[in-house]
């Protein structure tokens, strides 16, 4: 979930809060009867006649659907966004030296390489996203399910990631580590 994604998770939460908020406090208010009787008399219900002469109409139905389509959509869009990452492609690494343009890929492959070659682990990938000034790590982790796992995340604490954290100069690289065990292959026979 990217920074803008967050921002408008917020403003969208707050604003149906604040409507429901609103509502509620309509709601209540008409119930104690703390409402000028002008606008809504307490002792009237809600679905009096006037209203149920506007809901007889057929165009309201199709205002309705056509709502009830328009929310589905924000609603499968929203769900959508959620779920987006924001991959980059490079960083730019800032040094008393100048900028430096870093491939996010060969950052990721060299981290995956790194881990893959212990014989703890069968297989790694990893990938980058963030940006420049706030890089994010997503690495996925195969290892041998014999093999220690404080072993595996020692490697991941004292290897792959301080190494990522150096090529990209951050002092915080924010990581989320998967990993998963699964049986080593068996030995290959090799027969003469």
């Amino acid at each position: 979930m990217t920074g803008k994604t967050r921002r408008g998770n917020r403003w969208g939460l707050a604003l149906v809060g604040l409507l429901l908020l609103v509502l509620g406090g309509l709601g209540l208010a008409r119930g104690l009867r703390a409402m000028p009787q002008s606008w809504a008399p307490a002792d009237t219900p809600l679905v009096n006649e006037p209203v149920l002469a506007a809901f007889s109409q057929p165009w309201v139905w199709v205002l309705v659907a056509a709502a009830a389509i328009v929310l589905a959509v924000l609603c499968v869009r929203w769900l959508l966004v959620q779920a987006r990452r924001e991959t980059v492609r490079t960083f730019l690494v800032d040094s008393p030296g100048g900028t430096t343009e870093v491939a996010a890929s060969g950052v990721a492959q060299a981290a995956a390489a790194e881990l893959a070659a212990s014989p703890l682990v069968l297989n790694a990938s990893a990938d980058l996203a963030g940006d420049s000034e706030h890089p994010e790590v997503r690495l996925r982790v195969v290892a041998d399910e014999r093999a220690p796992i404080g072993e595996v995340i020692d490697r991941l604490a004292t290897v792959a990631i301080p190494h990522m954290r150096t090529a990209l100069e951050a002092e915080h690289l924010p990581t989320v580590a998967t990993v998963s065990l699964a049986p080593a292959p068996p030995p290959e026979r090799v027969v003469h």
